[in-house]
């Protein structure tokens, strides 16, 4: 099923089982799910997964794959993919522009890859192969990272010759520009007009901790701050509306207040529609 420009989702997480269940019509317009988490999943989660899946676009983004590792990929899990996806009639698959893994198996982190020519060549090419096997065209995330070795060439510069080479599209995290903008230095905004509006299939906007003036977390676990909310509007601007996803992996608030940030990305997606600006 296909998503609408200014439709907004939340992701099917076990722990909101019940709530999305229970929804109004209407109160979301699509979800996310990781594929790594429902793959081969029965009985009573099985059934709960299928009958929202059945009701609701699904977006698939995916936390294993290792885009960017030395490791071989594992073309059994992409076959295994390619027919989740296929049963599920999932509108976009997308991935971390990271590594995940090595020779010797999971790492269960996202780790960055180096800012070099060698890096953009070999992360491009294991996605190129990666859309050949699942037979469709996949979009890659902006990650949030807090080291970052090796750095030949800028962030924004390493994305966009991925994206280029590669021949993909873009999962543009905007709460991760705004983490990374404040750890590395740069200008949130000016990353944000550098990437090609083209190749922008959806959007994340989440939450963050703040460590300290210069430092912040990327968690999923607290509501979206302003300076998030603030880009996001700018994202519209300068991109042009996008399906947007409101990203909670834990300390889960009272769902109401899911749907409360929900609406303001509805009013954003609304003014943006208008030709107007709106911040929360």
């Amino acid at each position: 099923m296909d998503l609408k420009d200014d439709g907004v989702g939340l992701g099917l997480r076990r722990s909101l089982l019940g709530s999305l269940r229970a929804a109004p019509a209407g109160t979301f317009d699509f979800l996310e799910a990781a594929p790594e988490n429902w793959i081969g999943v029965g009985g009573t989660l099985g059934e709960a997964f299928a009958g929202l899946v059945s009701r609701h676009p699904l977006v698939c983004h995916g936390l294993s794959l290792s885009l960017g590792g030395p490791a071989e990929l594992d073309e059994t899990f992409l076959q295994r993919l390619r027919r989740f996806l296929d049963t599920h009639d999932v509108a976009i698959y997308s991935e971390h522009l990271s590594a995940c893994g090595d020779s010797r198996g999971q790492l269960y982190d996202l780790l960055p890859l180096p800012f070099t020519a060698e890096a953009v060549a070999h992360v491009a090419a294991r996605i190129r192969r990666a859309q050949d096997v699942l037979g469709r065209r996949i979009a890659v995330e902006n990650i949030s990272y807090y080291a970052a070795p090796f750095q030949a060439m800028d962030e924004i510069d390493f994305v966009n010759a991925v994206l280029a080479e590669a021949d993909c599209d873009l999962l543009l995290d905007v709460n991760n520009i705004v983490v990374n903008a404040t750890n590395h230095g740069y200008d949130a905004q000016e990353f944000l007009r550098a990437l090609p509006s083209a190749r922008v299939r959806y959007i994340h906007v989440a939450g963050h901790r703040d460590e300290a003036p210069d430092l912040k977390i990327d968690t999923h676990g607290a509501a979206v701050s302003d300076p998030v909310w603030a880009l996001l509007a700018e994202a519209y601007r300068v991109h042009g509306r996008r399906p947007t996803l409101l990203e909670r992996d834990f300390n889960f608030p009272p769902f109401a207040e899911l749907v409360d940030e929900l609406d303001i990305v509805r009013r954003q997606l609304a003014d943006a529609g208008h030709g107007a600006r709106h911040v929360a």
